[in-house]
């Protein structure tokens, strides 16, 4: 994997145990030479996990929608900055540079992101390993609400395996690394006369 878009906070939350990790991420990927694509920021988790990569001479590439991009949001240091139009054409972009992703503990655009792409995979359209970075069980009880959506018969157990998660960074991005994405079943269209 040479970029991996992190979909994290634009907050820091209520223990640093959250921003150790994203710095111990940020170190993992200048370390590897695995660009970082994210949304831009400067704050927050994503700004933790930016400053850090920078400050290793790692790739930053922001993609921020043109409404978000000021001067208390924006990062100034990073690689490269995209600015588009909209969320979603955002979201395009990133999709386009990027080979996995990672959610780090967030809001709602982290799980917004992270659940696009886990539904790309399911359809087929990318083929590209998702994981989760489980810090302080932060994720715990989203793992629990998909358990349910496999047991009432509305998510494939075979689809929420796509999601892969871990509370290690090296193992993490090791089951990254090895992900062989599910066959596809073919469907065909079959006309009956």
């Amino acid at each position: 994997m040479k970029k991996v878009a992190v979909f994290c906070g634009s907050s820091l939350g209520f223990s640093d145990v959250y921003k150790n990790d994203a710095i111990k991420l940020g170190d993992y990927f200048a370390k590897n030479n695995i660009g970082l694509v994210y949304g831009g920021g400067k704050i927050g988790m994503m700004g933790v996990l930016a400053d850090t990569i920078i400050k290793n001479e790692g790739e930053v590439i922001g993609v921020i929608p043109g409404l978000l991009r000021h001067e208390e949001v924006a990062h100034n240091n990073i690689t490269k900055m995209i600015v588009t139009k909209t969320m979603s054409k955002r979201k395009v972009k990133i999709s386009r540079l990027v080979n996995g992703y990672i959610a780090l503990p967030g809001g709602f655009g982290t799980m917004d992101e992270i659940f696009e792409a886990l539904t790309l995979n399911q359809l087929g359209i990318e083929q590209k390993p998702v994981g989760i970075l489980n810090t302080n069980g932060f994720f715990d009880y989203l793992i629990k609400q998909l358990d349910v959506m496999v047991n009432e018969g509305y998510l494939k157990q075979s689809n929420k395996e796509m999601l892969i998660v871990s509370d290690s960074i090296d193992d993490l991005l090791l089951k990254m690394f090895n992900y062989k994405a599910p066959e596809k079943t073919k469907v065909t269209n079959k006309v009956v006369s």
